[in-house]
């Protein structure tokens, strides 16, 4: 019996440290969304030996029918880009809306008709598929893993975030040499990411469980308690000063919403008790605040003056791509083709040297590129979430689900960002988002007893 609980142990162990590396791998080489093929392809590739170890793993155990909601919305996202690239008879995609002008093409042409996937680009919608693996074997090993294991992959994620922000610091005093990608916002700190939006969400997602473990190290007595209370602290101001700095108006928007809900959350995982060492971090968190709006609010009122152009151009752009969207209904024209598509309706008094790769909208996006089935999935995804958040935020919860209260406040800021940004078409979010999805779909840990807390 002993053997075989070792042997379940290390099974486990073997499946933390794959879900790490694949986090680590993921934010390192996973932080643009175009331009990016080879170090794509990289963290494809080393996911899959962790997607094999995480199938294995689930073989004997019940994981799937206890949570078969979660894992049929997976399954649907992964199937619905395979399911556009399956070939159809002539009689059947030329009859399908928006595809008039390639069967207009081949006939001006007097090529015969071939058979053709529902996608219009299906190149791409075999790129978008295959992205799908590393987020797919993340959500699949945090499943797997001991609830107490979270934590570590979470504190890998502070660690990385961490890494990347003084990546940025660097950036802006070195310059050219630390930018990862050729396309990018030169000049400015973006940390592993081509796109410093990006590198502001991945700041707010793991501002909340910082927090968290702030709250959980107050509450207990045990040692090291200490130095993780100012380790977070600390992490939490280096946040507040990095967004200062990257200066995205979604990143100083969005940070609102993810610091008051992190910081309920550290009240909660405190046990809502009051110490002199949260009214330190209180204390030392509003004057990094008045520091950071007296230094660097001139340079965050210029970015928002200064986006203007952009943020017009957006808001003028939708409507267009929604008229656009209507014509492909009710399938959509492919996961993947929005730049194609999109160029194909673009107004010539809109053309000029720049191009819009993405509607800068997530939801309107799926909707021209997944149609009703994409719209379907992101509102079952949505009850799914709704669901979660109620179970983990309920009063009656003890604090021991700090974690999946965090998780629910990262996957707000992802969802509230792509409302004017695509930051699950970047790799390294996507995996993160992934994991936070799977923390907040396992099961609500029990209250720990009195001798638990203390770490007995």
């Amino acid at each position: 019996m002993k053997a075989v609980f070792k042997s379940k142990g290390s099974q486990w162990d073997i499946v933390v440290l794959a879900t790490i590396l694949l986090l680590a791998f993921s934010v390192v080489f996973g932080g643009a969304s175009r331009e990016n093929s080879l170090r794509l392809a990289l963290v494809e590739l080393a996911a899959l030996p962790a997607l094999a170890i995480f199938l294995n793993a689930t073989a004997d155990r019940r994981t799937w029918a206890e949570h078969r909601f979660a894992f049929l919305l997976l399954g649907t996202l992964v199937a619905l880009p395979l399911l556009q690239l399956i070939p159809l008879p002539p009689a059947i995609w030329t009859r399908l809306p928006g595809r008039e002008e390639p069967n207009l093409a081949l006939s001006l042409a007097g090529l015969p008709t071939p058979w053709s996937a529902l996608s219009l680009t299906p190149e791409l919608t075999w790129r978008a598929a295959l992205a799908l693996i590393p987020p797919v074997a993340a959500f699949l090993g945090i499943m797997l893993i001991r609830p107490e294991d979270h934590r570590r992959i979470i504190a890998v994620a502070i660690g990385v975030t961490t890494v990347s922000i003084a990546l940025g610091a660097a950036q802006l005093t070195i310059g050219g040499p630390l930018y990862p990608y050729r396309t990018t916002a030169a000049g400015e700190v973006v940390g592993f990411f081509a796109n410093r939006n990006h590198l502001a969400t991945l700041c707010l997602m793991t501002a909340p469980f910082a927090g968290a473990f702030l709250g959980r190290a107050s509450r207990n007595r045990r040692p090291g308690d200490r130095f993780v209370v100012w380790a977070c602290a600390a992490f939490l101001l280096l946040n507040l000063f990095a967004l200062a700095a990257i200066r995205s108006r979604a990143g100083i928007l969005f940070a609102v919403p993810a610091y008051t809900l992190g910081g309920v959350t550290a009240w909660l995982a405190a046990g809502r008790g009051l110490s002199w060492k949260r009214a330190v971090v209180v204390g030392a968190a509003l004057a990094v605040l008045a520091t950071v709006a007296y230094f660097g609010g001139e340079r965050v009122v210029q970015r928002f003056e200064g986006g203007g152009a952009s943020t017009q151009s957006r808001l003028t752009n939708w409507p267009i791509i929604a008229e656009a969207a209507g014509g492909y209904q009710p399938i959509g024209s492919g996961v993947g083709s929005f730049d194609a598509v999109y160029r194909a309706h673009e107004p010539l008094e809109f053309v000029d040297p720049t191009f819009l790769n993405h509607a800068h909208n997530e939801y309107l996006e799926t909707w021209l590129e997944a149609g009703w089935p994409g719209a379907l999935l992101v509102g079952a995804f949505m009850v799914w979430y709704g669901r979660r958040s109620w179970r983990a935020w309920k009063p009656t919860v003890p604090s021991e689900s700090s974690l999946q209260r965090s998780a629910s406040v990262a996957i707000l800021i992802v969802l509230l960002h792509s409302l004017v940004d695509y930051p699950l078409r970047t790799e390294a979010i996507a995996v993160i988002f992934a994991i936070c999805c799977a923390i907040l779909e396992s099961p609500a840990p029990v209250k720990a007893s009195r001798r638990q807390t203390m770490g007995e």
